[in-house]
């Protein structure tokens, strides 16, 4: 009877039977660093483009004065804003590009570090927003009142007044409360009791097909039947009938309207920027926190 003591023994099983699993997970760590590396590649994209535009915007305002409404002043404000919010982005975007890459663990910490901050951060503003919604209110009803009163008394900081305009003008409404908050205003009062005074964002141009009366508005940037804006802050006001030719309602009433028909969009907006923002940070700490195992398996080998 034949033997196979002397033959060595061959076995069909692998020896280590980590092997595939170690496979499934590199193809697993291979995924997720691309996918980190191609999101964030889109979102340096979209930040160069936002920063492209506010720059845009400071080196041709008088297009932009003339296509969106809005004076110089505050249009110089968004614009700054447009471009800081463009280099943020592209920052946060690079650091999560190279340390996906390049597979860095410093850059993929602070990359999770910053979403963290920034997730922490929105948090907290919506928790402040939702307990202090009266003081908030009330906050904002004395700014605008402020201006309100100070409208044209300076005429050299009209930022705020501009502003203002801008948001009578869009939500085609007058004043906080109602337009006779303008009535009080001490640069609006008027000899004639029966008359009042009231800036030309309040002005119904719908209302009317007048074209004299259309004339008397001073703002062009502001004027839906008016030329293009010119460049410059006009300091003119429009002088119209206190029960004729103005909007009615209160800002503070569109506003609430305003933000009661967009509420299901800023809900899914935040609600889509928050999941993001895990998103990143789950699949960063998970690459973060995997690199170790294949740094030890390739120096093994």
């Amino acid at each position: 009877m034949e033997t196979w003591e002397g033959l060595p023994s061959v076995s069909l099983v692998p020896t280590n039977p980590k092997a595939p699993q170690m496979s499934a997970q590199d193809s697993c760590l291979s995924l997720i660093k691309y996918l980190l590396f191609v999101f964030n590649l889109f979102f340096f994209v979209l930040g160069s483009l936002i920063f492209c535009f506010g720059i845009w915007i400071l080196i041709d305002k008088s297009s932009f004065v003339s296509f969106v409404g809005l004076s110089f002043v505050p249009l110089q404000m968004w614009s700054k804003a447009l471009a800081i919010s463009g280099i943020l982005t592209m920052g946060l975007a690079l650091l999560g590009c190279v340390g996906a890459l390049k597979e860095l663990r410093c850059l993929l910490g602070l990359y999770f570090g910053i979403l963290l901050l920034l997730f922490a951060m929105q948090i907290t503003l919506g928790i402040l927003i939702s307990t202090q919604r009266t003081r908030l209110e009330r906050r904002v009803k004395d700014i605008v009142m402020e201006t309100i009163q100070n409208y044209h008394a300076h005429p050299e900081e009209s930022a705020a007044e501009e502003s203002w305009d801008y948001v009578q003008f869009q939500l085609r409404c007058c004043g906080w409360n109602s337009p006779q908050d303008w009535f009080r205003v001490p640069s609006f009062s008027s000899n004639e009791s029966e008359v009042h005074r009231v800036p030309c964002s309040c002005y119904n141009s719908s209302a009317t097909n007048d074209s004299a009366i259309s004339e008397k508005l001073s703002f062009p940037h502001l004027s839906r039947l008016g030329p293009p804006a010119r460049p410059g802050h006009n300091t003119d006001l429009c002088a119209v009938a206190a029960n004729s030719d103005i909007y009615s309602e209160g800002c503070a009433r569109s506003l609430q309207k305003w933000l009661h028909n967009n509420l299901i969009s800023i809900v899914g907006i935040c609600l889509g920027v928050g999941l993001l923002e895990l998103s990143f940070m789950t699949l960063s700490i998970f690459l973060c926190r995997n690199l170790d195992q294949v740094y030890d398996r390739l120096a093994r080998h």
